[in-house]
């Protein structure tokens, strides 16, 4: 897959993403390590989210930054680097989930929930479905409920509710992230906030697990 360049000629610089991007492209080693120092754990977990396979996202993470690397040369400092970062890790997740359906090893009840632990995912799930918890749950059945409700979503829900939800990216930076329009991206977490709120109303509120497809 082709990596797609950051659009536009210029940008603040006062960014230092940006900076260091740009010595990374006039082959900077130390920038390098430092953009993946300030990068690589954030990387690892929305690998584990998207793909749900928290033992693949360290390679997967990688991949991301490996690809970044090769592609240093056409980097233009014409968006922010953590939108087209994010864009690179997207393209990585999709053809890592296209690779496990062919081989059909997708396992929702054995998942992890990565290297993020649950909380953090668990107020992110909840925050976007705008569902609290009626009853006390401990922390392997949240686990466990939040992995299938984000196997509900479609794969370009969960990225967006991962990026808008976790990385806290407005519409627009979404937007540039997935190749689409900001209004577009507010349907898009629309329609994923009522099919969260469809599949965890039911069970966070009597434990009436949904059934989904591993398939």
């Amino acid at each position: 897959m082709v990596t797609r360049e950051s659009t536009g000629s210029t940008h603040d610089t006062q960014d230092p993403d940006v900076r260091l991007m740009l010595r990374v492209r006039d082959d900077d080693a130390v920038a390098f390590e430092q953009l993946v120092v300030r990068y690589q754990n954030r990387i690892i977990n929305l690998m584990s989210h998207l793909t749900g396979r928290s033992d693949l996202s360290e390679d997967l993470s990688q991949e991301v930054f490996l690809r970044v690397y090769r592609a240093r040369k056409q980097y233009k400092p014409g968006a922010k680097f953590t939108t087209w970062l994010f864009t690179i890790a997207g393209n990585v997740a999709s053809n890592a989930r296209r690779s496990m359906a062919r081989r059909r090893e997708v396992n929702l009840e054995g998942r992890a929930s990565g290297p993020l632990g649950a909380s953090p995912l668990e107020q992110m799930v909840l925050a976007a479905s705008g569902q609290m918890p009626a009853r006390q749950l401990d922390k392997t059945e949240m686990r466990q409920i939040v992995q299938v409700a984000l196997e509900v979503l479609n794969e370009r829900q969960r990225m967006a509710v991962l990026l808008s939800k976790f990385e806290g990216m407005c519409y627009e930076d979404i937007a540039q992230v997935m190749e689409t329009s900001p209004k577009a991206i507010k349907s898009l977490l629309s329609r994923a906030r009522a099919a969260l709120r469809e599949v965890l109303g039911p069970y966070l509120e009597d434990g009436n697990r949904p059934a989904v497809s591993t398939s």
